[in-house]
């Protein structure tokens, strides 16, 4: 008998209910963080116009959001704070009572199922908006802004976050906080390093929400260049060789082929960062009504995942999971 003289590949394709019992990429809420932006001094919530349908959130506001994730079964959130002041060292990241510290601990109260991410950065803190110390000539001190990360890690650690995330770019952060940490007797908690984070035009509505774009110049001198895949495979490697628990790239979709890189170099689990712009940009097209929300944004987050992110930091988290 003559076999047929192809495959009829639609056969697998004929019901819902067959395509799920084939589908080779899981998707779930579980595998989603949300970011919270927490202002000090803020009552309720206040819209982000740059991000349809986020908000910054006052203190008086962070218990209800983190319950409303945990029963959608979103598997954490990634903490960010607008302090009440700012100053040249950005003492507010690393205050035993600053604005993410007292917001970790009531989410940890409120949503005890949430894991949370402290994001370890200056820029939001500094009153130059640069993710660390300046130094005499007005560039980032790489070495003297260790010690003050190393700090914020400790003290975020201290006020109940899970995990501590440094998005700074420093050379041998992860070093300077896994040995805090330690010190601390805090050595249970993981590092998941922004270890390939990008100078990318895509984080433009993130510094109007977290009020965190430098006051002159730019991120290009720490950030890695967007055209290189080498340094930043032996970014995620030497982060890694540094005490790094998990790695992320960042951002997600302009850089889905280096996340497939890394899924293949390492053994740690990877994060991908689907951030600001790219969420931004996809809910204009919505807006416009050129886009159906519901399906673009599954398929976005399905092919994050399926270049071989373990976990995805996403604004969609929260209304993706309340749709299924």
């Amino acid at each position: 008998m003559e076999l047929p003289p192809f495959r009829r590949h639609r056969r697998l394709r004929t019901s819902e209910g067959l395509r799920a019992l084939v589908r080779e990429t899981e998707l779930t809420p579980a595998h989603l963080v949300h970011p919270l932006f927490i202002e000090a001094g803020l009552s309720g919530r206040s819209p982000i116009p740059s991000m349809p349908g986020q908000d910054r959130l006052g203190l008086d506001a962070v218990a209800a959001e983190a319950r409303e994730l945990e029963r959608l079964g979103i598997g954490g959130v990634m903490l960010f704070g607008l302090p009440a002041s700012k100053d040249e060292r950005g003492s507010g990241a690393y205050a035993p009572d600053g604005i993410v510290q007292q917001a970790a601990a009531r989410i940890r109260d409120a949503a005890p199922g949430l894991v949370i991410f402290g994001d370890v950065c200056l820029c939001e803190y500094t009153s130059h908006g640069h993710c660390g110390v300046l130094g005499p000539g007005g560039t980032v001190d790489n070495d003297a802004s260790l010690a003050l990360l190393a700090e914020t890690a400790v003290s975020l650690a201290r006020a109940g976050c899970h995990v501590i995330a440094p998005s700074d770019m420093m050379d041998g952060r992860v070093a300077a906080i896994r040995a805090a940490l330690d010190a601390g007797g805090l050595t249970e908690v993981p590092i998941l390093s922004y270890a390939a984070k990008f100078a990318s035009a895509f984080y433009g509505p993130f510094r109007e929400a977290a009020d965190s774009a430098p006051q002159f110049g730019d991120r290009r001198g720490y950030q890695m260049d967007p055209a290189n895949t080498r340094m930043a495979l032996d970014e995620v490697l030497a982060d890694i060789d540094q005490g790094a628990d998990m790695v992320m790239v960042k951002p997600a979709l302009p850089y889905l082929d280096l996340i497939r890189q890394v899924r293949d170099r390492v053994n740690v689990p990877v994060a991908a960062y689907n951030v600001s712009g790219e969420y931004s940009m996809l809910m204009a097209a919505v807006a416009n009504g050129w886009l159906d929300e519901a399906r673009a944004v599954d398929e976005t987050l399905t092919s994050i995942r399926r270049a071989g992110a373990d976990i995805i930091i996403t604004y969609h988290a929260k209304s993706w999971a309340a749709r299924r």
